[in-house]
């Protein structure tokens, strides 16, 4: 098991990879989950999904903003008073923000999206970092998106400025943080098929007349795998990056698409 006896926590629980990273992470020896959302209910629901694959696993459930310095540290504290110690934090949380373009994007409109996908994910970051450093060490994984490596057609010019600049924050950190045995990776996803993404071919299928599988197949062909990846497939590649397996890696970004983008 990848994270045999771990405590884990995990922002950004909703319907799709971040329910998935704290069910993969249950399934795979967690001992203790803390997982954060800004709903109770997604945490509610999320702890019964959890339940029914580790009925063993111990879970904090921590109503959790990030863009609020104030939440971060709570659920810093909650995590080690509950459970002794944070072995791995998976920040989760992001914000999209419209489907937009450099040259005629409201640029005012990026501040909720740089506040929530960087400030807001290296404000959770450092509330971890004293009781990693009190313990010995830790790790931690910044879900990314291919869309910071590669200008994808859709217009996502505000969430890949954000997620490029967090990007390149982890190198930084994990050159900081090194010396204390605490890891920082980042993990970029394309395609993932789960519910936000299913309801998204739903709509376009609904706009172009055209069925969900047609559209899922034209994807396919651009991916190497000829599919597109499961959110479980790449939650569970997220989860390797905080694992021991992955103890001599920092500093690095792992391509989860599919093979869809190769640097």
């Amino acid at each position: 098991m990848l994270l045999k006896d771990k405590v884990v926590i995990v922002s950004g629980i909703g319907p799709g990879l971040g329910v998935k990273l704290a069910i993969e992470a249950a399934r795979e020896g967690a001992k203790a989950l803390a997982i954060g959302a800004r709903s109770a209910d997604k945490l509610d629901d999320a702890a019964q999904r959890i339940a029914e694959v580790a009925p063993d696993c111990k879970v904090l459930k921590q109503v959790t903003d990030i863009t609020k310095a104030e939440h971060c540290e709570a659920m810093a504290a909650a995590a080690t008073q509950a459970f002794g110690r944070i072995d791995a934090l998976v920040n989760s949380a992001f914000f999209h923000g419209n489907m937009d373009y450099v040259s005629n994007a409201k640029l005012d409109e990026w501040q909720d999206v740089i506040n929530t996908n960087l400030i807001g994910t290296l404000r959770l970051t450092q509330a971890v970092l004293p009781q990693m450093k009190k313990q010995g060490g830790g790790a931690i994984v910044m879900i990314n998106t291919m869309a910071a490596r590669v200008v994808p057609p859709l217009g996502e010019a505000g969430y890949a400025a954000s997620k490029a600049a967090l990007a390149n924050s982890v190198k930084y950190l994990a050159k900081e943080v090194g010396p204390d045995n605490i890891r920082a990776n980042s993990i970029h996803m394309g395609w993932m098929w789960g519910a936000p993404v299913q309801g998204y071919f739903e709509w376009q299928a609904q706009e172009q007349k055209v069925t969900v599988e047609s559209l899922k197949e034209k994807i396919a062909r651009t991916i190497p795998l000829n599919r597109i990846p499961t959110d479980d497939e790449c939650a569970r590649a997220a989860l390797f990056l905080v694992s021991d397996y992955a103890s001599a890696v920092t500093g690095a970004a792992l391509d989860a698409n599919g093979g869809a983008f190769m640097p």
